[in-house]
């Protein structure tokens, strides 16, 4: 079974920048995969999706302030996240984007304020 592990959350200021990677102990280059997050009280929503061959696409919420890419051969994800609001601040997880999903991971904390 996969395992993923997310990375690279952390604290920062309104309009900043942060990249978060999405490590897969197994190989992922077939599946397209995506970023989720949820906010406390919300449930959990699609922010990005890739596939194997680099095509991505975006919440509406995202308005063009993330790209999402990934390394096959490093079996990683990545999320840049820029212009940073605060309602962006939420745990961010990486799966596969259908079904069947890998078991979550333990996610990696955003948190946008000043």
């Amino acid at each position: 079974q996969v395992q993923l592990v997310e990375s690279g959350g952390g604290l920062v200021q309104p309009g900043g920048s942060l990249r978060l990677s999405c490590a897969a102990s197994g190989t992922i280059f077939s599946r397209s995969m995506a970023w989720y997050r949820q906010a406390p009280g919300k449930e959990r929503e699609l922010v990005a999706h890739i596939n194997s061959g680099g095509y991505s696409n975006y919440a509406d919420f995202v308005n063009g302030r993330f790209t999402i890419s990934r390394d096959n051969a490093e079996n990683t994800v990545y999320l840049q996240m820029n212009s940073l609001k605060p309602e962006d601040t939420a745990v961010y997880y990486c799966n596969s984007l259908n079904w069947p999903k890998f078991s979550w991971g333990q996610g990696t904390q955003v948190t946008v304020s000043s």
